[in-house]
């Protein structure tokens, strides 16, 4: 009797100190290569860290969230036919794509693959095709980001192939946590790989997630987005269950291939331990200098990576 006591009050005072651990976690012992982030407690709706989060900065495909929600709230048939046309190349960045010229797919799966591979077409063919065309559409998003409380975004295409495209890590937390009320955002952006049909051809095509830690059986991601182009640097927003509760992170302008999914690990760590999760050697040895003259930053590497990432 006394023995089984004893191993009750043991479990007791661990899940005590579990949870002041969590309670109790120091900023300061979060160190983050990503020169804008945020981590929002989805349930509190308050942050436990800030870096930089409303410095205004490029934001890359991270766009396509709200390319998604202003696709979704139209209710446009989801069925219907959308092919690939000649506005819808990317002239500005020169990225390429394996939807060419005529191909069709139907609404839901050009917006499946906006969200999951960050395709550039498949997201400018569903501004295309809205009531009013892509000029009415983009309308639409600044807009929907006014009604949303996003005060320092502003978008000027469907893709965020254009550094025009602007916002906040704080903005971004608003339109993650909007986004993740829509069930086929979610599912869509965490959807490891998928096939598509396309006419008229008939050819099978396979599209990958370009965030890795979705196929991560650590990770419990309910909804995310990857983005680059050269302004905007790496990023990643993701909504995620850590440590048994729902946080929204945002990380802007990392630099390397590999510093977003680096500092999304740090994140995770810090909110289940409360401790630092050191850098690599390679992150800490990356130069502190930016093109965007901002206090603290990391210059891009010159092998510049697919602008739809």
């Amino acid at each position: 009797m006394k023995t089984r006591l004893t191993l009750v009050l043991l479990t007791l005072f661990a899940s005590v100190a579990a949870a002041q651990a969590q309670t109790a976690r120091d900023p300061a012992k979060l160190h983050l290569a990503s020169v804008n982030a945020v981590v929002i407690d989805a349930t509190a709706k308050h942050a436990v860290y800030a870096k930089g989060a409303d410095d205004v900065t490029p934001i890359a495909s991270l766009t396509k969230l709200m390319t998604a929600i202003v696709t979704l709230d139209a209710k446009l048939p989801e069925d219907e036919k959308i092919s690939i046309g000649i506005d819808d190349l990317d002239f500005l960045k020169g990225t390429k794509s394996r939807l060419r010229l005529g191909t069709e797919l139907s609404r839901k799966e050009m917006m499946r693959l906006a969200l999951m591979s960050s395709e550039n077409r498949a997201a400018s063919s569903l501004a295309r095709s809205y009531p009013g065309g892509t000029r009415a559409f983009v309308a639409a998003m600044n807009q929907k980001a006014a009604e949303l409380g996003m005060t320092h975004t502003r978008y000027a295409d469907p893709t965020g192939l254009s550094a025009q495209n602007v916002s906040t890590a704080n903005d971004l937390a608003l339109l993650v946590a909007a986004a993740a009320e829509y069930p086929q955002i979610r599912e869509f952006s965490t959807t490891t790989s998928h096939f598509v049909e396309v006419q008229p051809t008939g050819q099978i095509l396979g599209f990958n997630n370009t965030n890795n830690l979705v196929r991560n059986d650590k990770w419990d991601i309910q909804l995310s987005k990857t983005g680059y182009i050269r302004e905007a640097g790496k990023c990643l927003v993701m909504l995620a269950t850590i440590a048994s509760k729902p946080f929204v992170i945002v990380l802007l302008d990392s630099a390397g291939k590999y510093t977003r999914l680096g500092d999304a690990q740090r994140v995770r760590y810090w909110l289940e331990t409360g401790q630092t999760l050191q850098m690599t050697a390679e992150t800490k040895a990356a130069p502190k200098t930016s093109a965007k003259t901002k206090p603290v930053s990391y210059k891009h590497s010159s092998k510049r990576g697919s602008a739809r990432a």
